[in-house]
């Protein structure tokens, strides 16, 4: 009998490695959004739209955003590489075929594409992270806690978005979450505004489902240097716990609609 949660094996790695090597083929490519998408938000909405805002909760409206930007890099940065990309992987260039036949098992393939979506969000958090220090609108050393803390994050938004592939009948309909989902998240957790001006029940269901709203809370911590303690661990916990859960369900999903 099939397992419900089939168990990689340390071959994921290989996998890994295989999607390092193309993404360093076209590195200037790859580097150049997380550079480029900072300066232009907080040119235009730090600096531009700042001058109106002023402050929130004492705090200037460009230091506010900031760790958003961060967010909203961990989130896009996994759930686009694990959606779109791995799609064409599997679908188009059929490399899960090829990577299955020699001694990689599917559970293998998909946890090295979970771990690559991760590591992405790592790379890209790391790139605008420099050009917000360079900004000054960050707190240090605090915020270089975001580094390690965008590979958590980045594997929560991978693990979401296999889930999204693992049941998306053609790669067009992989619109629908990123639309439906994503888009709604960027906006409604706590990124450009405060939840708190928000009605409650809507500041709980953010606080309760929507993960960029515990990722928010985390990056603004340590970039901020001001830590809301009960609410820190809370989103911590929040992460930890639904990143563990749909790491394996995305594993098990992908292996159905594989395994046929």
């Amino acid at each position: 009998m099939r397992r419900f949660f089939p168990m990689p094996t340390r071959l994921a790695w290989k996998v890994w490695q295989r999607n390092r090597d193309v993404f360093f083929k076209t590195y200037l490519v790859n580097f150049l959004p997380p550079f480029v998408e900072p300066v232009l938000y907080l040119l235009a909405l730090g600096y531009g739209l700042g001058l109106f805002v002023g402050e929130i909760d004492g705090v200037p409206y460009v230091s506010f955003i900031a760790p958003a930007l961060l967010a909203i890099s961990m989130m896009n940065s996994s759930f686009f590489e694990c959606t779109y990309s791995s799609f064409v992987r599997m679908y188009y260039q059929k490399a899960y075929d090829a990577m299955v036949a020699t001694p990689l098992s599917i559970e293998d393939v998909i946890a090295g594409e979970l771990l690559w979506g991760a590591t992405r969000s790592l790379i890209y958090t790391t790139a605008m992270l420099v050009v917000l220090i360079a900004f000054g609108v960050v707190a240090l050393p605090s915020s270089l806690l975001v580094i390690p803390f965008s590979f958590l994050a980045g594997l929560l938004f991978s693990g979401i978005a296999m889930c999204f592939t693992a049941i998306s009948p053609s790669i067009d309909t992989l619109n629908y979450p990123a639309f439906l989902f994503i888009t709604p998240m960027f906006l409604f957790s706590g990124t450009f505004f405060p939840l708190s001006v928000l009605p409650g029940p809507i500041q709980v269901f953010a606080m309760a489902i929507l993960p960029l709203a515990q990722v928010v809370t985390v990056s603004r911590s340590f970039t901020l240097a001001s830590v809301s303690l009960p609410l820190f661990l809370y989103s911590i916990a929040w992460i930890a716990v639904v990143c563990t859960v749909l790491f394996f369900v995305s594993i098990y999903l992908m292996r159905r609609r594989l395994v046929v």
